[in-house]
């Protein structure tokens, strides 16, 4: 039996919602409401599609489509917002044998590049998995190219005590040591996730780099998927702001999703952050902390220090004839 592809419309969403917490390979940016919120700050056409064998659904996949005169490209997550990974996520595959498992991964690939090609027929499409889904060959076969990418993962199955012991003496130090300072970290509220974003928005122009991400998008992320999901953590040294990290998570991982931001400040609250961070969910059951990133050689130095296991993911691209059109198309919607 071939796998039949479905859209879900709004009025599905709980529906979806429910098939995003039952596979092992969703994000918290999976959730219907997350996907809403980006597509209509990416200016983008929403295409939640699901792929069945019979009744069971087998994968799940969001798609966002941008169109520029007579370009089109399609993408997940569509670009712009700082959304590392989104891409497939595939359910009710655990139990299969290897052989049947990756005839219906494939059938499930292939199905949604025959949607994807008859709605759109793109002249550009990038997907980004996340580091959960561990195989992308369907799409390599699909003739799309696939490039690696990297991401720490925290373990926090273990006590507290052996977590920090794992650590490099430098964070252990920054994390736990008495300061010279009144520290006081708390997680804040939609304030906060502006502060913080407005806070890493200044930082990279200080430093002459983009950051196209608004305090508006993560204020309505905060907002549609709630404070259970998205956590504004603030540090305050002395009464004054001074830095912060906002989370994403789900039932299993907590997301260093942003802020991080080198802080004008001697006191090393960025360690103190994410401990706080990793201390609290470990609190809450949860058992994975991503880091978000080990693409950065000059970032790797630090995330390195919470002795994370590497995870890989994976950039599928596929363009049409005329790549160079299509890079300048990118680049102005990047």
């Amino acid at each position: 039996m071939s796998i039949e592809i479905e859209r879900f419309g709004s009025d599905e969403r709980d529906r979806w919602n429910r098939l995003v917490e039952r596979s092992p390979q969703a994000t918290p940016f999976h959730r219907y409401e997350a996907l809403e919120v980006l597509a209509e700050d990416s200016g983008s056409d929403l295409h939640p599609l699901v792929g069945f064998k019979g009744q069971e659904p087998v994968g799940i996949l969001p798609l966002f489509g941008l169109s520029l005169g007579p370009i089109t490209a399609a993408f997940s997550p569509p670009p712009d917002l700082k959304v590392s990974y989104l891409g497939p996520a595939l359910l009710n595959f655990e139990k299969l044998k290897q052989r049947k498992a990756e005839r219906r991964h494939d059938s499930f690939v292939d199905a949604c590049v025959d949607y994807l090609d008859a709605a759109w027929n793109p002249n550009f499409t990038q997907l980004r998995t996340g580091p959960w889904y561990e195989d992308p060959r369907p799409f390599a076969w699909n003739e799309f190219d696939v490039d690696p990418a990297y991401t720490y993962v925290v373990d926090l199955t273990p006590d507290r005590e052996t977590l920090l012991a794992s650590f490099s003496s430098d964070a252990r130090k920054n994390a736990t040591d008495e300061v010279d300072a009144d520290v006081e970290i708390t997680v804040g509220d939609r304030r906060a996730v502006k502060r913080i974003i407005t806070q890493v928005i200044e930082r990279h122009a200080h430093q002459g780099e983009s950051y196209k991400l608004t305090p508006e998008t993560v204020t309505r992320l905060y907002g549609r998927l709630g404070r259970d999901r998205v956590r504004p953590y603030v540090c305050t040294v002395d009464g004054a702001f001074v830095g912060g990290v906002v989370t994403v998570e789900d039932d299993r991982t907590v997301y260093r999703w942003q802020g991080g931001a080198k802080p004008e400040t001697d006191v090393p609250i960025n360690d103190r952050l994410d401990w706080r961070i990793m201390t609290d969910a470990m609190d809450r059951g949860l058992d994975r902390y991503d880091l978000v990133g080990a693409n950065n050689q000059r970032l790797c130095g630090y995330k390195a220090k919470f002795a994370p296991d590497l995870y890989t993911y994976y950039s599928i691209q596929h363009s049409t004839h005329g790549m160079g059109l299509i890079s300048g198309l990118y680049k102005q919607i990047r």
